[in-house]
Formats: C-alpha cells, structure tokens, sequence
C-alpha cells in the first residue's frame, strides 16, 4: 500500500508538469524492474511530452536513474531484404552464415542508425541457385522513414552488388 501511494504521488506530479506545458497526454501508471521503466500514457506522446516525462522519472525514488539514460517511443518494424549476394563464399567451400551478415551490417556506416528487431535470416535462393536472400528487421518510425532511406540502396560485398529491398513481414522465415 505504500508503494502504491508513492506511485500516484509521482504520477500526479508527472501529470501536474504536463498541464502546465498545456500537453493532454497524462501519465497513468510507472512500472519499474530489470529490464527497465515502463510509462503507460491515456495517448502517443511527443517528443516534448516524453523529455517532461524523463525529467520527472529522474525524481523518482524507487527508480533507479541509470535506467533514464536512453527513452524513445514506441517504435514499428519495417522489413528489408538484400539480394545479389553469393550464398557460397569466395573460396566456394564456405556458406554464408549470420556471422558474414552480421559483419556486413556492422561495417557498413549506412546501418549505423539502424537496430535490428531479430537476428538477420539467410536463405538460399533455390536449390539450384548460388545466391542467396537476408532477411532484416528493423526498427524503424511509423512513417516506416528508416527503411525507405535503404530501400534501393547498393553496396558492396566483396566482387559482389547487393541491393536493399523493401518487403513484406514474413513469420515463415523466424
């Protein structure tokens, strides 16, 4: 019961401040635990709206503030696709595997605002093809921003062109 009355305390604070900022967004429940801090709004916040928010989680006493460094709204997936790269390696006696794509994707600077949602998926194109298709999740704004800024983007790997594409979800794949 004193958790609870703690709780509401800071959330009538929260709600208070974004009042006063003239913001219809209220604050109606903070969770806290080991993965981190949980604000359930009565709508979508702005950017405004959530650095208040911060400001006063800060504030909180059963919160732990390392928590705080980072905030960000909720997020969608967009879903990519590269094709033109070899499913064989170079040498003809190694597969791909997510350890290549995973390399691939870390030295390339156009994926350095880019968070992955899974682990890349790599299959062969078809029994007879040595090419293969890598799948990606990303994380990306509703407006899906992100990936239409890769959408048809080339780079290379090795000899090899790979092209971005946009794609549909696709559960058989994970």
């Amino acid at each position: 019961m004193k958790f609870m009355k703690k709780s509401s305390y800071y959330i009538s604070n929260i709600n208070r401040t974004l009042k006063n900022i003239k913001s219809d967004v209220l604050v109606n429940f903070i969770y806290s635990d080991s993965l981190g801090i949980m604000v359930v709004t009565c709508k979508v916040t702005s950017s405004s709206n959530l650095q208040v928010i911060k400001n006063n989680i800060k504030n909180v006493n059963y919160i732990d503030i390392t928590d705080v460094d980072t905030s960000c709204l909720l997020q969608s997936n967009s879903y990519l696709k590269f094709i033109g790269i070899p499913y064989i390696q170079y040498d003809s006696s190694n597969y791909l595997i997510l350890k290549d794509i995973e390399d691939i994707i870390k030295q390339n600077q156009i994926f350095d605002n880019i968070m992955l949602v899974f682990k890349p998926h790599v299959i062969k194109v078809s029994s007879k093809s040595d090419m293969a298709i890598i799948w990606l999740d990303i994380w990306d704004v509703q407006s899906g921003s992100k990936a239409k800024g890769l959408i048809n983007y080339c780079f290379n790997i090795g000899n090899y062109i790979a092209i971005i594409r946009g794609t549909n979800m696709n559960p058989g794949i994970l």
